[in-house]
């Protein structure tokens, strides 16, 4: 490995030791760019990797409200501006009891990179709280979005930073984050958040893009195998958002979702997530804040899999689409030895980095990594955000037309770049020397600060 790289790994390692996720994301990501770094000794010169690893800024905040029985409770809230070169900071909002600072800075490191392959002017963050809505009810959980939007308002703007949801920020929260924030601005800011609801500001296909642009960019890794998605089965997990909008997408080209999966393990539905009724019931499980999927195998009477992942399931296309590390190298040697072709990450970093070392090596299956296969849905906040500048509103088949084209452009970028530079059809390193050449062009161009 070149020096200067195994330098600042071995800082960020030293520095950030209680925060394995984000160590984790870095290793992977500067791991991939030997040869850039190796044709450009000016980034070595100005300590360029060093700056990028850190964040521009990190805050914490706390966070207070009331219970509905009178009790009061203080969570953390946490927003990390990671980069900001080519355009305000942009990404999520997470509400989940495991946040804490190292989940934010690796969401926050990879999102730069995600929001870099777009091709859109929008720079990476992250943000949220160790706050768990499953449970609460409407009144706590708007209570306590006031009170994080009451700290978090002063540093965030359309021009600043636009954060939007993640996990645990649904549409609901998102309303509640922005009454507040208008009625603290006195002001209808709306290009500030994104993922709003359509009736104030909010863009047709959201809720579906991120899944959405998953199966546009596996349509071009079949394409290039001489492939068709027509026909083929899919292993996802989770039911959320992204997985619903896989389940739809690949629905209408012809394919099957045959997995989904919580917290209580994973369901198996030989005839596929297809029909408009199991759809929407995904929707309906989501929305009724038990976080099981047997009640889909109950509802539906298919397999269920208690406290199991599901990627022993043989399908033509593994995509991870719940949580980070969700699959470890006890599953990678799963899905190899059941023969597995295209191995397509949708949520964020959801192999660990010796898993992901060990899927890339097998012969004849192609790897590609979340940050290019996920970015549809921050492509689609971006158009939210033009939208917004604008005073317009695009049509449903507009959004997913843009969405699309973009999505081909990400895959495009990433394969060129690996051909730039002798990795042959590498996606993993292509998506990173992609999005990380534009950041450092930028960064180069402004001088050291």
């Amino acid at each position: 490995m070149n020096a200067y790289i195994a330098s600042v790994i071995e800082n960020v390692k030293a520095r950030h030791a209680n925060e394995p996720e984000f160590v984790q994301t870095v290793e992977e990501v500067l791991s991939s760019l030997e040869p850039v770094v190796a044709k450009h000794p000016e980034y070595e010169k100005v300590d360029l990797l060093s700056r990028m690893v850190e964040p521009e800024r990190m805050f914490t905040f706390r966070v207070c409200w009331m219970a509905d029985d009178g009790t009061w409770h203080t969570n953390i809230g946490y927003r990390c501006q990671f980069n900001g070169a080519i355009g305000p900071y942009k990404g999520g909002l997470r509400f989940q009891k495991n946040v804490y600072p190292g989940i934010i800075k690796f969401l926050g490191f990879e999102q730069v990179f995600k929001n870099s392959l777009t091709g859109l002017p929008i720079g990476g963050g992250k943000g949220g709280s160790d706050f768990d809505p499953a449970g609460k009810s409407d009144a706590e959980i708007m209570r306590f979005c006031q009170s994080f939007m009451q700290a978090l308002y002063r540093y965030i703007g359309p021009d600043v930073d636009v954060p939007a949801g993640d996990m645990g920020v649904g549409a609901r929260e998102i309303g509640y984050l922005y009454g507040e924030y208008r009625r603290l601005k006195g002001a209808f800011e709306n290009g500030v958040l994104t993922g709003k609801g359509f009736s104030y500001g909010g863009s047709l296909i959201r809720p579906e893009a991120t899944g959405f642009g998953a199966v546009y960019y596996l349509e071009n890794v079949l394409k290039h195998e001489g492939e068709s998605i027509q026909g083929k089965t899919i292993a996802c997990a989770g039911f959320g958002n992204v997985t619903w909008g896989i389940c739809k997408k690949a629905a209408e080209l012809g394919a099957k979702v045959v997995t989904l999966s919580g917290p209580d393990g994973y369901i198996y539905d030989p005839d596929g997530v297809v029909t408009p009724e199991k759809i929407a019931y995904l929707v309906e499980m989501r929305g009724s804040g038990r976080n099981r999927v047997q009640d889909y195998a109950e509802k539906f009477s298919v397999e269920f899999h208690a406290g199991e992942k599901p990627w022993g399931v043989k399908a033509d296309v593994i995509m991870p689409s719940a949580m980070q590390n969700d699959v470890h190298m006890e599953q990678a040697k799963q899905i190899a030895a059941n023969g597995v072709k295209y191995y397509i990450e949708v949520a964020n970093m959801p192999t660990t980095n010796d898993a992901l070392r060990f899927l890339m090596e097998q012969p004849g299956m192609i790897v590609a990594p979340s940050k290019a296969v996920n970015a549809g849905g921050v492509a689609t906040s971006a158009l939210e955000m033009a939208q917004n500048s604008e005073r317009l509103v695009w049509t449903e088949e507009e959004v997913d037309k843009q969405l699309h084209q973009i999505m081909d452009t990400i895959y495009n970028m990433s394969v060129s770049a690996a051909e730039q530079y002798g990795l042959g059809y590498n996606l993993v390193a292509g998506a990173n020397i992609a999005g990380f050449q534009r950041v450092a062009d930028a960064m180069m161009a402004q001088g050291v600060f």
